[in-house]
């Protein structure tokens, strides 16, 4: 076939215009945009997020390294007072770690440092200024999420804070826990210690000389151990301690107390227990003990509270001398009436026990009774007032006090050598200054610790927060 020039033949395809090319290439073109600005938005909101994350972990550890520096300035103001900046240092270390900031930590360790500043520096002008101020600067590596990667200075958080040593005051020691190994003290079962307006102290080089879990919590003005401790290892599971107690590590708060006098007496002429270990009638009303509050008795035993009698225990000076001081249940849940003016010495590898529910009525000389009137005084001149038991310091045997639903006891306890477990009583009360090994309390007990003048003062000042 021929063609003419010029002719196109037709064949029903027809080529696109110039304006449909155009419009094609932009609706491609839109669907590219679409993605980029989907893209562009998500990265957006993520940056957002992350540094929302990241100043909100940032406050949350400005609030914790200020907690830490808080209680860090008002340890090493504490013993600054005394004995100086070295101890003073691991003073501030010690309550840092204690507030989750470990200068010791394996990754990513706290740093403490501490310095002084006089009272020149002083501003607040409604009130005195101390001598000297002890600044303790608390800082560590944050690992923010976002921030970091382009802000090099947030990435260390450091707080401070300011405490003066409250010159001529003193803190008591009420609970001295002489045991070097271990848990000296353990919290545990809902129980609840606390040391009104004075310190514990526990010589244990462990890493977990305290401990308190289950619900239970401690209260004191100061706790003091050789050693630091943190809460993860030794205060858990609803554990608490209140955040007025000041935790200082320092190895010169020693448990050195006076111990009281030896009671004078013959012992070979110590009596049998008169209650011939119990042998009495299933009921009855009993009076043991000295003439006078003044004198004293010997027993090689004594159950007080056997087979169902009741007893009462005449004010004076006891000496158990080899055998076992046994509080039982005695008649209608009580074991003794009165008991008030009392004082054990626990001699020849004696001990003491307190049966569950003994409901033991025990006030030491000068001290409070249940009535609230005053005990009389033991021994000459009250020599062993505000004490009911002492044993012999080389005396191992355990003490074991179960307590009971209507117990009172308001006396201090001196056994240097023993564990001491209190167990079982949660409407007991129970007030006390403790010298021991070890002390366990469990079951629900409140135990309210108290100073006693011979016991000693361990820490020897009260530093109070400034800035």
């Amino acid at each position: 076939m021929r063609f003419w020039p010029g002719y196109k033949l037709k064949l029903g395809i027809s080529e696109p215009s110039r304006d449909q090319n155009i419009s094609r290439m932009r609706r491609d073109e839109s669907g590219q945009t679409l993605v980029i600005v989907v893209l562009f938005t998500g990265i957006v909101l993520l940056g957002l997020l992350a540094m929302a994350l990241d100043v909100g972990y940032m406050f949350h550890e400005k609030r914790m390294a200020q907690a830490a520096a808080d209680a860090a300035a008002v340890a090493a103001a504490e013993e600054y007072a005394s004995n100086g900046s070295y101890s003073a240092t691991n003073a501030a270390k010690a309550a840092a770690a204690v507030n989750g900031f470990d200068t010791g930590a394996a990754v990513n360790p706290a740093t403490v440092t501490i310095s002084t500043k006089s009272s020149g520096n002083y501003s607040n002008t409604s009130t005195s200024a101390p001598s000297t101020w002890v600044v303790a600067q608390v800082s560590r590596p944050i690992q923010t999420f976002f921030l970091g990667a382009f802000i090099k200075s947030l990435r260390t958080m450091t707080v401070a804070a300011t405490a003066s040593a409250a010159s001529g005051q003193s803190s008591p020691t009420c609970i001295c826990l002489e045991g070097t190994s271990g848990t000296d003290l353990s919290i545990s079962g809902g129980s609840n210690l606390t040391a009104s307006s004075c310190g514990i102290v526990a010589d244990s080089n462990s890493s977990t000389p305290i401990t308190v879990y289950g619900g239970s919590s401690l209260c004191a003005e100061s706790v003091s151990t050789p050693v630091s401790w943190d809460n993860s290892s030794n205060v858990h599971d609803g554990g608490s301690v209140c955040s007025s107690a000041d935790i200082v590590q320092s190895s010169s708060f020693s448990c050195a107390p006076a111990m009281p006098v030896v009671p004078a007496t013959d012992y070979a002429n110590c009596v049998a227990d008169p209650t011939g270990g119990g042998s009495w009638g299933t009921t009855g009303k009993y009076v043991l003990g000295p003439s006078s509050s003044t004198s004293s008795i010997c027993y090689t035993s004594l159950i007080v509270g056997g087979n169902g009698t009741t007893v009462t225990l005449n004010p004076g000076v006891y000496i158990i001398n080899g055998g076992q001081l046994h509080f039982e249940s005695g008649a209608n849940g009580h074991s003794n009436l009165g008991g008030n003016g009392v004082f054990f010495y626990l001699v020849n590898g004696a001990s003491v026990v307190f049966d569950n529910n003994a409901n033991v009525n025990l006030v030491a000389g000068g001290n409070t009774q249940s009535s609230g009137s005053k005990a009389p005084d033991v021994g000459t001149g009250g020599a062993y007032d505000q004490v009911v038991f002492y044993q012999d310091t080389s005396d191992t045997n355990a003490i074991d006090f179960e307590g009971g639903s209507a117990t009172y006891f308001n006396g201090g306890i001196y056994a240097p050598g023993a564990a001491l477990t209190l167990g079982n009583g949660s409407t007991s009360t129970v007030k006390t200054s403790v010298v021991a090994k070890t002390m366990s309390i469990t079951g629900g007990v409140s135990f309210t610790a108290y100073p006693v003048s011979n016991l000693g003062t361990m820490n020897t000042t009260v530093a109070k927060l400034s800035q």
